[in-house]
């Protein structure tokens, strides 16, 4: 059986690698989640600023009526719950894969890489919790 020591410098290479990989992967998929979230789904108190905006361009470009624009308001109210109720089952399990995805990188840490880890996940946890107003 192999010790820590008898492991190749190769391989703590290709293993730190694959944490970067992994990690960027996570911040990558958080960060095109935000960037959806702010132009296409346009949900939450914080982020309906998307749907503002496209309300006040569609009754600027189009000199919609005060009737069009209480119509369009609505339209976009439904639409944006229709939205919610679609992708609350994809946000589940992506926390899912999320957790799961910490697990396997917490198997593979020493104890002192893992308080540091922790650490880490805290500012991301933060950092979404502030983007995502939840």
């Amino acid at each position: 059986m192999e010790n820590q020591a008898d492991v190749k410098p190769t391989s703590r290479k290709a293993v730190g690698l694959v944490l970067v990989v992994f990690v960027l992967g996570i911040l990558l998929g958080a960060l095109a989640t935000y960037i959806a979230g702010e132009r296409v789904w346009a949900r939450g108190e914080g982020r309906g600023k998307g749907r503002v905006r496209l309300q006040e361009q569609l009754t600027r470009e189009l000199a919609l009526s005060a009737e069009q624009q209480k119509q369009l308001a609505t339209v976009l109210e439904e639409t944006k719950k229709k939205y919610e109720t679609l992708y609350e089952p994809v946000r589940a399990q992506a926390e899912q894969v999320r957790q799961q995805g910490r697990e396997n990188i917490r198997a593979i840490l020493s104890a002192e890489q893992r308080v540091k880890f922790e650490e880490i996940l805290q500012r991301i946890d933060e950092e979404r919790k502030k983007r995502n107003g939840r």
